[in-house]
């Protein structure tokens, strides 16, 4: 059982890195004849200015290319009768996708259609909150969660009833948003994500989970294959439509080993990067000063003179200390 799935493992995160690289290179051009160029904020950092027009919306290369390999999986799993198996991972990708889709919507109307308002933010959020509220209701359904929460680092499990679900939706659209937060420089949410991707493959691959293992492979393959374009400085970003994607592929792969907690910690990063866009925005609004020079965080230390390879860095180490952390929590 485990060489099978370590097969399947390597099998799908190879694909799926040489099919984001490849339609990664194919997607560019496009994405530049529509003139679908990232619009640069007049109070963010004076160095982004440079960025103005580089492609965005990439994120649907990775989301194509994990689409396609997964539905190889799926047909391969059919064909030896173990189909069952996959179901939540099925689950766990409808997510990613129905997030992956609100952010491709607000990216069109906002960069190819130019409708700058895009999505209103209360349109943005009540489409996450169908998308969370259905994952959680078909994850119960199918017998893969139920009302009882484990604390990490304990032996303690709380019995939540209805609450577990108002808790997990939250947490889904709050994580979701957080990676969208932290895509801000040039290959930060992806190498972030990548981090706490390899972190749940140990997980899965010790646990013998299969739709995670899948999940975990495909979502790695994704991010190497994307950062050969996305690392500094970018070639193309990926946009609301992969960052949105990827918060619902994370924090779906924590309800895949039934540890919702666990995104907390080693998606530390995403979680530090909206809290520190929740104080500037309640500092500013309550004694009229700002707490950073400017938010999300990475955006602070670029003010402070950090560079961007830098920033990203020094993330992705202290996401793989989390992870480390996070290891023993389960």
């Amino acid at each position: 059982m485990f060489e099978e799935i370590c097969i399947e493992f390597i099998i799908a995160g190879v694909s799926s890195f040489v099919l984001t690289a490849i339609l990664s290179r194919c997607i560019i051009p496009i994405l530049m004849a529509k003139k679908a160029g990232q619009p640069i904020r007049a109070e963010g950092p004076k160095s982004h200015y440079s960025k103005a027009g580089t492609p965005t919306m990439g994120g649907i290369a990775f989301i194509m290319a994990i689409a396609i390999v997964l539905m190889g999986m799926t047909l391969w799993y059919a064909f030896a009768k173990k189909q069952s198996e996959l179901i939540p991972m099925a689950l766990t990708m409808a997510l990613a996708v129905m997030n992956g889709m609100i952010g491709f919507v607000d990216d069109y109307k906002k960069l190819v259609k130019k409708q700058n308002e895009g999505l209103s933010a209360k349109q943005k959020f009540l489409l996450q909150l169908v998308a969370a509220i259905a994952y959680v209701v078909l994850l119960k359904l199918v017998g893969h969660v139920n009302t009882t929460l484990h604390i990490p680092f304990t032996e303690i499990n709380v019995e939540l009833g209805i609450v577990y679900y108002i808790f997990s939706v939250i947490l889904i659209v709050g994580i979701v948003n957080s990676v969208n937060l932290t895509d801000g420089l040039d290959g930060l949410a992806s190498t972030v994500t990548l981090v706490v991707s390899v972190f749940f493959a140990a997980v899965a691959l010790t646990t013998l989970n299969a739709s995670l293992s899948l999940i975990s492979a495909v979502v790695i393959g994704a991010m190497l294959g994307f950062l050969i374009y996305n690392h500094h400085p970018a070639k193309v970003f990926m946009g609301d439509t992969g960052s949105l994607f990827l918060g619902g592929a994370v924090v779906g792969a924590a309800f895949l080993i039934n540890e919702p907690i666990i995104i907390l910690i080693a998606g530390g990063i995403y979680v530090f990067e909206t809290v520190s866009v929740m104080l500037q925005v309640f500092s500013y609004k309550t004694f009229h000063k700002r707490i950073f020079k400017c938010s999300p965080f990475h955006h602070h230390l670029e003010q402070c003179g950090w560079s961007e390879v830098k920033i990203v860095s020094v993330f992705s180490v202290i996401t793989a200390l989390l992870c480390a952390v996070a290891w023993f929590g389960i």
